[in-house]
């Protein structure tokens, strides 16, 4: 009990320090930090008794002393920043260096009329009203001790407003930076888009990072919120890559309102970070509405991601699809629970769960947990895991045809993640993940899947 308590008191100690020191805000942005971190000293870190939380050890985090990430190093942000910027490829890009907005290495215009991209400070001095309607409105402080941590420090992140009949063609990029410093330190990343009628957009979060050296190669943990708002007929395409240094914490949490006639398409990808663990939460609030959900796993050594989604079904006649696939070598471990869940007023959902894990170790483990949950008695609604090694008779055909047996396993692992791969439509994420691929099993780094037909449903 003890050693639980002084877990929560070094965070509680930060927050001391950072409201003394921070800028002085608006009142109500003071009352819900306030609120938010009298609940995290409320509830403290989840546990293994706790069972959302049974497969993640979350000790590791609770016990380091960190302190809130500075950004002291200008010239390692610039090099990081270069590895990981979509360039032109991008409508606007901005980026923030272990939590906060970096102007010097961000590009925010010029943009089509109706949109606004700019960091979460900026947006509440110059629109504090849509953000107090919406901030931290959807990921409720209640639903999570991190989600409750996280908002507690709100100080800067990114906003994204989409206005009514708004289109934007090219990706809006949000890249956070996470440069090692002398001591274990932790960001607060925060995400808020609001999407007006008739708007459409794509956004791409990255978490990116490397390990440092000497001194400057302490643990970094982000702890990242974001919240999507989207009105009717609006149409977004949502990627979260997450590659950060081997030895990184991660925890984020992602909740998403859904109105009517709405087109949702997630794709998310976790490569990097030593304990990952995300969870989504799409809510389907009006009716003729379809979210797709995808996710990628790529681990190695001892790494562990745990992925926890929910997709609510509120409305009637809606549809939802999603794919999980996870690749684990070594003595990694992953873990997948999903829920698909759907109201008693929902009728006519049309919903369907898969995930798929290749296990190239005898020593990974994998957790897989698809669920249901259904109150409405017209509906189709279905579920499927499987779990195993690579199929050895795919092997044998391949090496009746010339390949060695290594080269024929990491051919077949390649095509195993380009099933998620190939339906990302964001050409950077799309590669930086195929290179990825190809770099860890020893394949020619201009091998591609060049199949970027559309979403087909029967493949899942």
């Amino acid at each position: 009990m003890t050693q639980l308590l002084d877990d929560k008191n070094i965070h509680l100690a930060n927050f001391t320090l950072f409201a003394r020191h921070a800028t002085p805000t608006l009142s109500w942005v003071e009352k819900l930090r306030r609120s938010a971190i009298a609940r995290f000293d409320l509830v403290g870190f989840p546990d293994a008794k706790d069972e959302e939380w049974r497969f993640t050890n979350t000790a590791p985090i609770a016990q380091t002393p960190f302190v809130l990430a500075e950004h002291d190093d200008p010239a390692a942000a610039a090099s990081l920043a270069a590895d990981f910027t979509f360039a032109n490829q991008a409508a606007a890009e901005i980026v923030f260096v272990n939590g906060r907005f970096s102007q010097q290495l961000s590009r925010v215009s010029p943009l089509p009329a109706g949109i606004t991209v700019t960091s979460l400070a900026t947006a509440l001095q110059n629109t504090p009203a849509l953000l107090e309607q919406h901030l931290a409105r959807y990921a409720r402080i209640e639903t999570d001790p991190f989600v409750a941590l996280n908002t507690g420090f709100i100080r800067d992140g990114a906003f994204v407003h989409l206005a009514r009949n708004a289109v934007v063609r090219h990706p809006i990029h949000l890249l956070f930076l996470s440069i090692p410093s002398a001591e274990p330190a932790i960001a607060h990343p925060r995400v808020l888009v609001v999407a007006e009628d008739n708007s459409q957009a794509t956004i791409v979060e990255s978490y990116a990072g490397k390990k440092g050296a000497g001194p400057f190669s302490n643990t970094v943990f982000n702890n990242a919120v974001t919240e999507i708002v989207a009105a009717d007929n609006v149409h977004l395409d949502h990627c979260k890559l997450e590659q950060e240094s081997p030895d990184a914490f991660h925890i984020a949490h992602m909740h998403v309102t859904l109105g009517r006639d709405c087109s949702f398409v997630s794709h998310a990808a976790s490569i990097g970070g030593k304990l990952v663990r995300n969870d989504l939460v799409v809510v389907l609030n009006g009716q003729h509405t379809d979210a797709t959900v995808n996710g990628l796993v790529v681990l190695r050594d001892s790494q562990h991601v745990a992925n926890h989604t929910i997709l609510r079904h509120e409305k009637p006649h809606c549809s939802s699809h999603e794919l999980y696939k996870h690749v684990l070598d070594n003595r990694s471990t992953c873990v997948f629970k999903g829920k698909i869940f759907v109201q008693k007023d929902a009728q006519k959902t049309d919903s369907k769960q898969t995930t798929k894990s290749l296990l190239l170790s005898d020593e990974a483990t994998m957790n897989a947990m698809p669920a249901l949950e259904i109150y409405a008695d017209d509906v189709k609604c279905t579920h499927g895991s499987t779990t195993g090694p690579v199929d050895e008779d795919m092997i044998f055909y391949l090496r009746s045809r010339g390949v060695p047996r290594e080269a024929a396993r990491h051919l077949l692992t390649y095509a195993f993640a380009a099933d998620i791969t190939r339906r990302i439509k964001v050409e950077p994420v799309r590669r930086r993940l195929e290179d990825f691929m190809a770099a860890q099993h020893g394949l020619p780094q201009d091998l591609r899947i060049t199949d970027l037909g559309s979403h087909d449903q029967a493949a899942l």
